[in-house]
């Protein structure tokens, strides 16, 4: 069976939104049926991107304090079980400035990523198990950017500066989920990791590298140790860097890694073409 659904992994800076966008067009160019789905897209189907998850207290106690968009809140929850979801990225997208911080704030405490890393798992996995059912039987082949290593990595250990072996265990859960799709693992890398990342945060916005630094040095893994600054999340960057090899390492899934240190788009595609190749020659 052809791979069903292709992993785009690295860290940040190494290239990963660009190779799952070159993946997704050598797919369509094979005359494969490909969907892909980058990081931070809110109609991601395996993932829970700008979604709150509340308890039914919690939920009633938003609707108490808000009363003014009872009504809307009410309208737009999906409720699964004991839990409230509400998809409030969208929904402050749709409704701009009628949609007040003070609601988006109050919603996005209870955001899936902000919950205990054991909340955060069993919601995720849930999630995934849904996502293989729905798609195993189904022509297309989904290509994902950075939610399967990257999301569990950051929110276990940049996060939560949790054990080791709770975050490869959280992966390898994800891994057993997706086997029978039959998953192919793509893992970015660069040759300097350091010229890397600067590269990328001379590139990007400012509000981008002053987010990404607080996010990795004063919470979790880089708090405690005692990192600050860029020089400090180089220094998380680097420990990640050991943990995702351990876990590329320890996975059972059909695995690549690909090297993008030349920052040559055409030779970079031509690689991209021959593992593709090799892995969905079958479907030709």
């Amino acid at each position: 069976m052809k791979p069903k659904l292709v992993l785009i992994e690295g860290l940040p800076g190494f290239g990963k939104t660009t190779t799952a966008q070159l993946v997704h067009e050598i797919l369509t160019e094979m005359n494969l049926k490909s969907q892909l789905f980058l990081e931070g897209d809110l109609e991601h189907p395996a993932d829970y991107e700008g979604v709150a998850c509340l308890e039914k207290n919690e939920f009633d106690e938003l609707l108490g304090t808000h009363e003014k968009f009872r009504d809307l809140l009410n309208n737009r929850v999906i409720k699964q079980g004991s839990h409230s979801f509400l998809e409030y990225r969208k929904i402050a997208n749709e409704y701009g400035p009628d949609f007040p911080d003070e609601l988006l704030q109050a919603v996005a405490k209870n955001d899936v990523y902000e919950l205990s890393l054991a909340q955060n798992r069993k919601l995720i996995t849930e999630r995934w198990k849904g996502f293989s059912a729905n798609i195993l039987n189904g022509p297309d082949t989904f290509v994902f950017d950075c939610c399967f290593i990257q999301n569990p990595v950051t929110i276990g250990m940049i996060k939560y500066g949790a054990q080791k072996e709770d975050v490869i265990n959280y992966v390898l859960e994800l891994a057993a989920i997706v086997e029978r799709l039959n998953p192919l693992l793509l893992y970015v890398e660069q040759n300097d990791l350091d010229h890397s990342f600067r590269k990328a945060v001379k590139e990007r916005p400012k509000e981008w590298s002053e987010g990404f630094i607080e996010y990795y040095t004063n919470q979790g893994y880089g708090k405690k140790q005692g990192y600050t600054g860029l020089e400090g999340t180089l220094e998380v960057l680097k420990a990640r860097r050991e943990l995702e090899e351990e876990i590329f390492n320890g996975i059972n899934i059909a695995k690549k890694k690909v090297n993008n240190s030349s920052y040559d788009l055409n030779d970079y595609k031509q690689v991209l073409v021959g593992i593709l190749s090799e892995y969905f020659s079958s479907a030709n």
